[in-house]
């Protein structure tokens, strides 16, 4: 994929893995458009790399609408959008439903605006690129935040959807399923999603890049993840049981 004119938007790209995705995407040529809910943070993303910082709060459709009318009109058409904020809620079924109603609309209704605002016009113009911040927690499970985990498997969920529905017509669809990133939600550890190593940032923008130069839907920045996936899918109940050992050594007390 040719990224040079290329217009990106990245949502959450003031850290984390959106601020290494609006680098490596400005590094290959794009025009890149940073969101984020902090504007401050976007500001310096954007300055250090030739960008426009948009505030936006990505959990609110009307935030999403207005952020691609601006882009459409300071860059033109959006080429590649990157749906990438996310938050984490620890806890099980004791979380409130203020905060389960918050994670779902940022985890997953974001994603879900976002294809509503680009895709048809992706649709028209011949195709573009979608590309979903999930988690291996979508594949695998969250140990410790139920809200993540099923918030997560939906967002999955939703980008299989898109792929399913929209490939024939020129979308194409990444989903991004790493376990623990050295980013702010990883700032006091990766929980077991650790145990396998928490990779930078600039790593998980490198296989994002090689994905979309090679088309590829799925993108699994820990190589673990596939064997842990192949292992659920051949013995469900073997694997539940595994996971339950695993929660009872890291989580003794909970």
């Amino acid at each position: 994929m040719e990224m040079t004119g290329k217009v990106a938007v990245v949502t959450g790209g003031g850290g984390g893995i959106g601020k290494a995705l609006c680098r490596r995407f400005a590094t290959d040529g794009a025009r890149v458009v940073v969101a984020d809910i902090r504007m401050d943070d976007a500001r310096t993303v954007a300055e250090s790399i030739g960008g426009m910082a948009v505030r936006c709060d990505a959990g609110r459709e009307e935030a999403i609408v207005g952020l691609v009318r601006k882009t459409e009109s300071a860059m033109g058409p959006v080429d590649i959008f990157c749906s990438n904020a996310g938050i984490m809620v620890k806890g099980d079924i004791d979380v409130s439903n203020a905060d389960w109603r918050r994670i779902w609309e940022i985890n997953v209704m974001a994603h879900v605006y976002a294809a509503r605002a680009v895709v048809p016009g992706m649709l028209r113009r011949g195709g573009g690129r979608f590309v979903v911040t999930a988690s291996a927690a979508g594949l695998l499970s969250q140990i410790g935040s139920a809200p993540y985990s099923t918030s997560k498997h939906a967002a999955v969920g939703f980008a299989e959807n898109l792929a399913i529905t929209y490939g024939d017509q020129g979308l194409r669809v990444s989903v991004i399923c790493p376990q623990a990133v050295r980013t702010h939600m990883t700032r006091h550890g990766g929980g077991v999603a650790a145990l396998d190593g928490m990779l930078e940032a600039e790593q998980v923008a490198e296989d994002v890049m090689g994905a979309l130069k090679r088309g590829d839907y799925m993108i699994m920045p820990h190589l673990r993840v596939k064997d842990y996936l192949e292992r659920k899918a051949t013995d469900y109940d073997r694997w539940v049981r595994g996971m339950q050992r695993l929660r009872a050594t890291h989580l003794p007390d909970a």
